[in-house]
């Protein structure tokens, strides 16, 4: 058998880290827009809770592709793990820290002593928490970080008084801010917003895969690339309606028009063509490295972290 079919006729399953999540909409919407079949790929999406196991089952090859956060291709190169965006869903994190109702949390100046949810220990909830906190002067020992997953266990926890603020996206940020059960502490969901939290653009969620199974899967690579590339085009071609319209119902949280409000909130996230923005990658860098001195002491080579080397400008039909 022929590299080239052998390479057409690999079944790429693709680890979501909780797939109804917004900052992971463009792989369930590229599928249910046949994007990928047009492609001639033959794929399935499964999902995780949390970034960090969709990236354990990467690496024990277990699957093919992983649709999560960028700054993990910076944090397994510090440890002698090479893996690659291929595409860039988002430009700015689309995670907002969230504070409990009844907290007496103003600011993350008032950490010490707080308990902290994040999607898992070592998710980029996790680093993101841990930045905004050692900004705001408070180190993580003076708190504590919880594992609640997302959707509706991050939901329960912040219910059930679990955690006194925690970091998630939407849809789940409406659904609390709905309820009065939580309001917002810091927003990361626009260009602004995550300047100010940040320091500057933070290129978030993509599509990553091992360096090892690149090299030998350019074709299929390319047509994931090409995939997203268009449902990024669609994005920015169509109405919050349009979009909510093509995914599960389910994804609605049993309130289709709360869906849609948030997704009209948070449509800037999104990159137009699913290319790395300039600049993205250095300040994702800078932050991991002001909390990581593991990373800090490491000689990082971003350019083998990701690759526009598929994405070719596309429009959406």
């Amino acid at each position: 058998m022929s590299p080239v079919q052998a390479d057409d006729t690999q079944t790429i399953s693709i680890m979501v880290g909780g797939i109804s999540k917004f900052i992971y909409l463009p792989v369930k919407l590229a599928d249910q827009l046949g994007y990928f079949k047009d492609e001639k790929l033959h794929f399935e999406l499964l999902s995780q809770p949390s970034g960090v196991d969709a990236e354990n089952e990467l690496l024990a090859g277990a699957v093919q592709a992983v649709a999560g956060a960028y700054d993990h291709t910076i944090d397994l190169q510090s440890k002698g793990k090479e893996v690659q965006s291929i595409a860039t869903f988002l430009q700015v994190p689309g995670e907002v820290e969230v504070v409990a109702k009844g907290s007496l949390m103003k600011s993350m100046a008032d950490a010490t002593g707080k308990t902290f949810g994040v999607t898992g220990l070592g998710s980029s909830t996790d680093f993101l928490t841990r930045y905004i906190a050692l900004k705001s002067g408070v180190t993580s020992r003076q708190y504590s970080t919880l594992p609640v997953g997302a959707d509706n266990s991050f939901i329960a926890a912040v219910a059930q008084h679990r955690i006194d603020a925690g970091m998630t996206t939407e849809p789940t940020v409406s659904r609390l801010l709905e309820t009065g059960d939580a309001s917002v502490l810091v927003d990361m969901r626009t260009v602004e917003g995550t300047k100010k939290a940040l320091g500057g653009i933070y290129p978030f969620t993509g599509l990553y895969v091992d360096a090892r199974w690149l090299a030998r899967h350019k074709t299929q690579a390319a047509g994931l690339a090409r995939a997203i590339a268009r449902t990024m085009a669609y994005i920015h071609t169509h109405s919050a309606e349009d979009i909510a319209d093509k995914m599960p119902k389910d994804y609605y949280g049993g309130n289709k028009a709360l869906y849609v409000q948030a997704l009209k909130a948070t449509m800037s996230m999104y990159t137009p063509d699913g290319r790395m923005p300039a600049g993205g990658p250095e300040n994702v860098l800078n932050v991991l490295s002001t909390i990581n001195p593991a990373i800090k002491g490491k000689q990082i080579d971003l350019s083998r972290t990701y690759t526009n080397e598929f994405i070719v400008a596309t429009k959406a039909p």
